[in-house]
């Protein structure tokens, strides 16, 4: 995410109760308007990757679109660093992934954070589906430092109090807690607006406690007025109104500490987060089983990536 505001009042839910309440709008049928049997989808195209580089270095990580961070700036600590080289491709699990590295010692000047975009403001409805292995305790170094592993897609922010910004966290994760919570807790936020000093911040957000340490399936649909959020095929939210995005967004993921404070000890910790592949549909709504068909798919015809998005949002004719 771009910018976060803290000190807000958050409503806990659980990821139980949340289903509970939500179960029966979970989507049942392909389309995104009445009638549509798929063939949006094939106008509209489909972006997957499964991270299969070999490194920064690789010509075909930019031209496919991806763009690494690096230098200073919002979220995260005042004087912390985005380092490109805490971006990788390592085999996780046994699996080829993305890897966002986040080294902290407790003082920003020696804090390095990850993160990467995919280019170009061209996602806004349809199916957005990513498999990410949060982690709970860092690979070296003492536990307990505030950080957030996220998946989401964002828009520019014009000025403060833009009403066109657009801004869906499909998944924080807080392996130790912030924002008001002592422990894990992974939150969904759609934004209406905000600003560079948080006055004029404007969100909706759902939030579920416990731990989601390993691999999770984080998925949403944005279709007819309705953003709705998916663990692991669990519907935990659904927002709408004026919550629902105004404008194409680029799909970003990026781990970061939201405060400096709670490090233990003068060494450094090493905190990753992974990520096995990214899938979106363009206007196109799929359940969780269809769209991880759709994943399966694409791998089993040996498809490590597809772009076929297409720039503009009219892309039915």
């Amino acid at each position: 995410m771009q910018i976060r505001i803290t000190g807000r009042t958050r409503p806990v839910l659980t990821l139980a109760a949340t289903a509970a309440v939500l179960a029966l709008t979970v989507p049942v049928a392909v389309g995104s308007v009445p009638g549509d049997t798929g063939q949006r989808a094939a106008d509209c195209g489909r972006l997957f990757d499964d991270f299969s580089y070999s490194g920064l270095a690789d010509p075909a990580l930019t031209g496919h679109g991806w763009e690494v961070r690096d230098g200073q700036g919002g979220p995260g600590p005042s004087g912390a660093y985005w380092d490109e080289d805490n971006i990788s491709f390592p085999s996780v699990d046994g699996a080829k992934s993305l890897d966002l590295q986040l080294v902290t010692n407790g003082l920003a000047d020696d804090t390095t954070q990850a993160e990467i975009s995919q280019r170009g403001d061209r996602f806004l409805g349809g199916t957005y589906l990513a498999r990410v292995r949060f982690s709970d305790t860092p690979s070296q170094g003492t536990d307990g430092d505030r950080i957030n592993q996220t998946f989401f897609a964002i828009s520019p922010l014009d000025h403060n109090g833009d009403p066109t910004y657009s801004e869906l966290d499909f998944s924080e994760y807080l392996p130790n807690g912030g924002w008001g919570a002592d422990s894990s807790v992974n939150t969904q936020t759609s934004w209406y607006t905000t600003s560079d000093d948080g006055s004029a911040s404007d969100s909706k957000e759902a939030r579920q406690d416990g731990s989601l340490d390993g691999w999770h399936d984080v998925m949403a649909t944005v279709a007819d007025g309705h953003v709705k959020y998916f663990v692991d095929g669990t519907l935990v939210a659904d927002h709408s109104g004026k919550y629902y995005p105004r404008r194409s967004m680029t799909i970003d993921f990026n781990h970061w500490v939201i405060d400096l404070a709670y490090h233990q000890g003068a060494y450094s910790s090493v905190y990753h987060e992974a990520v096995d592949y990214v899938y979106h549909a363009k206007n196109r709504v799929e359940t969780p089983a269809q769209a991880k068909a759709s994943v399966n798919a694409l791998r089993d015809a040996g498809t490590a990536y597809t772009d076929t998005v297409s720039d503009t949002d009219d892309c039915t004719t």
